[in-house]
């Protein structure tokens, strides 16, 4: 089934678009979305239709920030109905566990999760296409960024922002939203920050307004649910890299018991080691096709205990080693 996500998804991609000189029309003809959509917030666009549409702008602007510049002037009321319970919640890391809860009512397609490392905690972020998604990427975890800042203020001072992907040969307006180090070539995408910065009281916070907010938004439809198998997969997308994607883990994280998640699975016609396989796929091809990464590092980014095992599941899932794939795709 198609990922469906808000069009909220697309804020200022109209701005953005004309300061670069485009013409938005065509670009959205290509992509198959409408004008009209991009008007209202809560519209439910095609999620491939949309990464299309950012790679396709940022390719006929020559501007490799495209995503990040459309996040640079977003504000929490672009969350949609849940703007108001995500600026009542007591820390940022109570608002990011709620962005998290309720992700279907904000974007679908962003997975989440936060994991403690000390005194320091990663928002790890993964857009979930199995399409080249650079722009889509910086756009998602520039909005995360935004979204931190509103809240804290001039006390979000975060320790470094890192992407999977290569640096772009301008960083200006990387450092212009960002302010702090930068990471290229990563092992995943996120935010570093103090664990401190996240446990935080938030002084604008309300419990009564919170209250309110939660009971309102609680009544809402879930008019467009995720299957199981779509949430196994987010869950698979951000703890493969961590070498944590066992069934009993995702289980875990998703709150169910091992055994309820296989019958969920088993009732949607899906599989545990199916998926594994499909993320594996598509992680696969973005590693793989950056020389950055060692074929070594991809082989344990993807949860294998050796290249040579890696290579043989590259092979028979692509008809050919993975060397010979990186070194094809170089060449085109």
């Amino acid at each position: 089934m198609e990922t469906l996500i808000r069009a909220a998804a697309l804020t200022n991609f109209l701005e953005v678009s004309r300061d670069l000189g485009l013409d938005p029309q065509p670009l959205l003809r290509q992509a198959r979305l409408r004008r009209a959509w991009l008007d209202d917030p809560d519209q439910r666009v095609p999620l491939g239709a949309c990464v299309a549409l950012l790679e396709a702008a940022a390719q006929a602007a020559g501007c490799m920030t495209f995503g990040l510049r459309m996040a640079e002037s977003r504000q929490l009321s672009d969350f949609g109905v849940m703007s108001l319970l995500i600026s009542q919640q007591p820390t940022l890391r109570a608002a990011l566990a709620t962005t998290i809860r309720y992700r279907h009512l904000v974007n679908d397609s962003v997975a989440l999760l936060l994991e403690d490392a000390g005194s320091a905690v990663v928002i790890r972020q993964e857009v979930l296409s199995d399409a080249p998604s650079r722009q889509a990427t910086e756009l998602a975890i520039g909005v995360v960024f935004r979204m931190c800042a509103l809240l804290l203020g001039p006390r979000w001072q975060p320790i470094a922002v890192s992407f999977t992907h290569a640096a772009p040969a301008d960083l200006r307006v990387h450092r212009r939203l960002f302010g702090c180090p930068l990471e290229f070539n990563a092992d995943c995408n996120g935010i570093v920050c103090r664990a401190a910065d996240l446990d935080a009281p938030n002084p604008g916070a309300d419990p009564v307004m919170a209250r309110y907010a939660q009971q309102f938004i609680d009544t809402l439809p879930r008019a467009h649910p995720q299957s199981i198998g779509h949430e196994v997969r987010a869950a698979i997308y951000l703890m493969l890299p961590m070498g944590r994607a066992t069934c009993e883990a995702v289980a875990e994280g998703l709150g169910l018991s091992l055994r309820t998640m296989q019958r969920q699975l088993d009732d949607a016609g899906e599989t545990f080691t199916g998926i594994l396989n499909d993320v594996r796929r598509e992680l696969a091809r973005r590693y793989v096709e950056n020389p950055r990464y060692s074929l070594l590092r991809v082989s344990q980014l993807l949860g294998y205990g050796s290249a040579s095992a890696f290579t043989r599941w590259f092979s028979a899932q692509f008809g050919t080693a993975p060397g010979n794939w990186r070194r094809d795709r170089a060449g085109q």
